[in-house]
Formats: C-alpha cells, sequence, structure tokens
C-alpha cells in the first residue's frame, strides 16, 4: 500500500516536521486572507466592480493550480525540504511586494506570482506528515497541522483590526514577509524525509526508476480514477470554500453593515469554529475512516451556508460564524486520505496536484459569484456556495469506491484493529 503503517522517523524528527509545517500552513492561510481582509479598502480606493475584484482572487487562485504541478514534481523528484522552503520564499517577498502595487494589474500579477508559492505548501507539507508520523495517528498529525489554516486567518483578521483602520491595506500585505520564519525554521531544523530518501535510492538502482517522476504517472490505468475523482471532489469543495471565504468580509460590511474593525472580528469567530473542526474531524477520519468524515463535513457546510449567507441579524451571524466554519475542515482529511492514495515516488505531486489543481479549478468562483452579488446581494453569492459542497460529497463517494481508495481503507481499518489488540494487551 501507499502509505507506510510504521513510521521510521526519530521522535524528535517527526515533530520538527509537524511544527515547520504547521507555520508554513499557517502562514499560508494568512497569505490568503490578506486580500479577502483587504478587499473591501481595495475596492473603495480603486473603485473596483465585485467583478473585477474577484479577479485579484481568481489570480491568487490560478497561480496556486500550476504551482500544485510544478512544486508537486520538484518536491518528489529533488527532496520534500527544499521544495517546502523555495515555496515560502516564493510567496512570502511577492505579498509583501503588494505594498508597492500601483494600481489593480500590479495586484493581480503579485497575486498570480504569490499563488506560484501558496500552492506548493499543502501537498509538500501533507506529504512530509504522512512519511513521517505512524498510520494510527496519521489523520490527527495531518488535522492539526492543515488546522494551523484558520490560526493563520484568525491572526490576519487580528492584525487587520489593529492596521487598517491606523495604516490602511498595503501595509496590511507586508506581514506576508512572515512566511520567511517559517522557511529558517525547516532551513535549520527540519531534515529531508527519509522515506523520500530510501525511495530515491531505489529508483537509482533501478533501470525504470531512474526516470524523473512526471505529471503523466498519476494518469497511468492504476491511479486515473483516483486523481480524476480526487481533483474533482477537491475543485468542488473549494469551489464552495473560495466563494464563501473571498466575499464573507465584503460581505459583513456591505450587505450587514459592519466597519472594518467589526468584520475582523466576527472572521476570527469564523476561524475558532474552523480550528475546532479540523481537530474534531482529524480525530473522527482515524476513527469512521476519511471518506465518511469528509461527508460528514460536507453536510454541514451544505445545510449551513444558505442559513448564515440570508441572515440578516447581526448578533445571529456572529454566533453563527463558528457553527458554519466547523465544517470547513475537508483539507485536513484530504491531507491524509490523499497522501495515502499514492506511493512515495509520486505522494507529493500526486495529493498535491488533486488538491491545488482544485484550487486552480475553483479559480472562477469569486470572479462568478461577483457577479451573482452584483445582481441579487452578496449573501445570495454565501448560500450558492453550499452547491460547491453538494458536488463534494458525490465525488467523493465515487473516489471512494476506487481500486486505491478500497486498499487504503482496507489498510486503516488493519491499523485500526492492531492498535485496538495492542491497547488491550
Amino acid at each position: 500500500m501507499s502509505g507506510d503503517n510504521r513510521s521510521g522517523a526519530r521522535p524528535a524528527v517527526k515533530w520538527h516536521v509537524l511544527v515547520a509545517c504547521f507555520l508554513a500552513y499557517a502562514f499560508d492561510a494568512m497569505d490568503f486572507m490578506l486580500l479577502a481582509l483587504a478587499m473591501p479598502a481595495i475596492i473603495a480606493e480603486w473603485n473596483l466592480s465585485l467583478s473585477d475584484a474577484g479577479l485579484l482572487g481568481t489570480a491568487t487562485l490560478a497561480g496556486v493550480g500550476l504551482s500544485s504541478v510544478v512544486i508537486g514534481w520538484y518536491a518528489d523528484n529533488y527532496g520534500r525540504r527544499p521544495a517546502l522552503i523555495a515555496s515560502l520564499v516564493v510567496f512570502g517577498v511577492l505579498t509583501g511586494a503588494i505594498a508597492l502595487a500601483r494600481g489593480w494589474t500590479d495586484l493581480m500579477v503579485l497575486r498570480f506570482l504569490a499563488g506560484l508559492g501558496l500552492g506548493g505548501v499543502w501537498g509538500v507539507a501533507a506529504a512530509f506528515i504522512s512519511e513521517t508520523w505512524p498510520a494510527e495517528q496519521r489523520g490527527r498529525a495531518t488535522a492539526f497541522v492543515l488546522g494551523s489554516w484558520p490560526i493563520g486567518f484568525g491572526c490576519a483578521a487580528f492584525i487587520a483590526s489593529i492596521i487598517l483602520p491606523s495604516y490602511g491595506w498595503r501595509a496590511l500585505f507586508l506581514c506576508g514577509l512572515g512566511a520567511v520564519v517559517a522557511a529558517l525554521y525547516t532551513a535549520l531544523f527540519v531534515p529531508e524525509s527519509a522515506a523520500w530518501a530510501e525511495q530515491r535510492e531505489q529508483r537509482r538502482h533501478s533501470a525504470a526508476g531512474r526516470q524523473r517522476v512526471s505529471v503523466g504517472e498519476l494518469f497511468a490505468p492504476e491511479y486515473l480514477r483516483t486523481t480524476l475523482f480526487g481533483t474533482l471532489a477537491s475543485a468542488s469543495a473549494l469551489v464552495g470554500y473560495w466563494g464563501a471565504n473571498t466575499w464573507i468580509p465584503t460581505y459583513l460590511v456591505k450587505d450587514r453593515g459592519l466597519d472594518a474593525a467589526d468584520m475582523s472580528w466576527f472572521v476570527v469567530m469564523l476561524n475558532i469554529g474552523m480550528f475546532v473542526g479540523y481537530q474534531a474531524f482529524g480525530w473522527l477520519a482515524d476513527k469512521i475512516g476519511r471518506p465518511a468524515a469528509l461527508l460528514w463535513s460536507f453536510g454541514g457546510a451544505v445545510v449551513m451556508l444558505p442559513i448564515y449567507g440570508l441572515s440578516a441579524n447581526t448578533t445571529l451571524l456572529f454566533w453563527l460564524g463558528p457553527v458554519v466554519a466547523l465544517f470547513f475542515c475537508y483539507a485536513g482529511i484530504f491531507g491524509s486520505y490523499f497522501s495515502e492514495l499514492y506511493p512515495a515516488r509520486i505522494r507529493s505531486l500526486g495529493a498535491g496536484f488533486c488538491f491545488n489543481v482544485g484550487r486552480g479549478i475553483s479559480a472562477l468562483a469569486p470572479f462568478v459569484l461577483g457577479i451573482i452579488a452584483a445582481r441579487y446581494g452578496l449573501g445570495v453569492s454565501v448560500a450558492l456556495c453550499a452547491v460547491g459542497f453538494l458536488f463534494a460529497a458525490l465525488f467523493t463517494v465515487l473516489l471512494a469506491r476506487s481500486p486505491r481508495a478500497t486498499q487504503a481503507g482496507q489498510a486503516q481499518r488493519l491499523v485500526q484493529q492492531a492498535s485496538a489488540a495492542a491497547k488491550t494487551t
């Protein structure tokens, strides 16, 4: 099976990997949230239409979709560690450069280029955790690392509540330079993945293995169904998520009358709920299986998003926020699930392709929903994001029926049985 049942990593190594990936993904999340938080001020300063503003989010996601292939290929051929460092430096520096943007075109270009770094973190982190943590803890470890997403979002919202009113949106993007901190931690404390190094040595000693990893391997007969339905499940979930995430801050300001400082605290509450969801569903994924946990997550989002988008009472919205975001935890489950569906040779490329090409496909969601919002209101656009999660559930069911996913489910059940037996002896 593609995922190892035991991890050979030394205890110190797996914890350093956990911390490095946690920091990397937190800064990745912060970077994405900076644009959403700055959007109302950018729209006002440059007099943008909602569709033009939505294209800024689309540019980021287009860069992410491309980078998932490039960084995933690099990580599988040259190592997880250098790929993670490069991703962090690229998006950190380019996001900081947005403070110097002269207009909409500059911002579009910089967001696309920053996306080329942003898209690499998820796949590399998922592969790194899969290769350093034992199978019976992998779901929780991956969920903890990817649970840094709402931490990054929450930190961005808190910082924005201080910076935006006093210093403006340009100063907010300088926070993106913090990603260099995660890059330095990785460079100083994190060794290369032992599983990847072992796989590289095996490739060197086999005629076929001397060839570099290629994207075409993801579409070989044994992986085609996994790659197809994994990408479609991700794309659908991400259409729902990015549609909501991009426009919720603007929805709270324009449709519900909040000022920038109050809006930031509403976003903090959303991300508290999301962090709790990551941990709860990570535990659930280890107990009932990855596909079942995903279906519960998507089902909750389908029910809650229309309620949130169509609620007019701001007090109710404040408390509904963490309940809605509780179900935005699919990325943590995808992280452990996709990594188990591909062997070490193509693990980072495969997992990153499914998730981040899904992001790329979802790139038009902010733009399309901006057009809908211009006619029907942002609340309707937020409510419609539930449709994306509904399709994500459908494609997850189809993915779970693929041969690779069936084998992964059997392997997880064997690990659960062995773990239960060990506890009783």
